[in-house]
């Protein structure tokens, strides 16, 4: 039985490695075999890249050619468009140097015309100045002369002048100074119209004159406003109501040439009134204000 047996081992034996080469050759074939079906794809793809690589090859070298076209056909255009502006730019210098030399002879002549004018002009005025020079001359022996005869007047003026100071002091010394109703010494009293005069020659106060008569309203004299409301002829008497500062101030039975005082605001010495005539229902007189006393009732 050992003798049959081994025999049976060793053919199983025999067997299984018979089975395990067929294996490993089919393992091998199927190996080689996909290696070559692998090659076989890449080279496939290989020839699709080339003719892919060569078309866009193609479509570049056509954009080129074209490109290369383009820039020859915008090269001569640019060499025409430079050609045409250099001969614009010749023409232009040319045209502006002909205006240009144009404008510099018509300049040339007008300021030659000019320099002719002023000439000329010059020349008169020269020839006027000459002759208004020689009329100078001839009217200054004249003044020479007028100023001599003058000279004569201004003496006589002065003369004149001296008699009438004279007689003006002469008038002011005549007139008089009393007090007046408020007790202030008053200035100088004018008893007529020659004196007032003289007053207002020494120009120490304003005067104001007026003739009133018996009225309604009051009636404006200076800055104040006055209103007769009573004359007595035969004692030389009168009453009259004032408006000054917007007060109202009565002066009842005052007597001719008597200076009538009051106060108005800012004042630091009173106005005088003095009626130096009293008729039936009307007085005569001026009114007398510090300088620069000019204040509205």
């Amino acid at each position: 039985m050992k003798s049959t047996a081994e025999p049976m081992k060793r053919t199983l034996k025999g067997n299984a490695g018979q089975v395990q080469s067929s294996v490993v050759v089919f393992l091998l074939l199927a190996g080689i075999a996909l290696l070559a079906g692998a090659n076989v794809y890449t080279l496939l793809q290989l020839d699709a890249f080339r003719e892919e690589v060569g078309a866009q090859f193609a479509t570049h070298e056509e954009r080129l050619s074209l490109l290369d076209g383009s820039v020859s056909r915008t090269s001569e255009s640019l060499e025409e468009r430079v050609a045409e502006v250099t001969s614009l730019v010749e023409s232009t210098a040319e045209s502006t140097q002909e205006r240009i030399d144009v404008q510099t002879r018509q300049v040339e002549a007008r300021v030659l015309d000019r320099t002719e004018d002023l000439e000329r002009e010059i020349e008169t005025a020269r020839q006027e100045s000459e002759a208004k020079i020689s009329e100078v001359g001839g009217k200054l022996e004249q003044t020479t002369s007028q100023v001599g005869e003058l000279g004569g007047e201004v003496d006589t003026v002065k003369v004149a002048v001296e008699e009438t100071r004279s007689d003006l002091e002469k008038a002011v010394a005549e007139l008089t100074s009393v007090k007046g109703d408020l007790g202030v010494q008053s200035g100088l009293i004018a008893t007529n119209a020659d004196e007032l005069s003289a007053l207002k020659e020494l120009g120490e106060r304003n005067y104001y004159e007026f003739n009133l008569g018996r009225t309604r309203n009051a009636q404006r004299v200076g800055p104040v406003s006055i209103k007769l409301t009573g004359t007595d002829r035969k004692r030389n008497r009168y009453s009259i109501e004032l408006w000054a500062d917007d007060k109202k101030i009565v002066k009842r039975r005052k007597t001719l040439l008597e200076p009538v005082q009051f106060y108005v605001e800012g004042a630091r010495i009173p106005y005088e009134l003095v009626v130096n005539k009293i008729d039936n229902g009307l007085i005569e007189g001026y009114l007398a204000t510090p300088k620069g006393s000019a204040r509205g009732a």
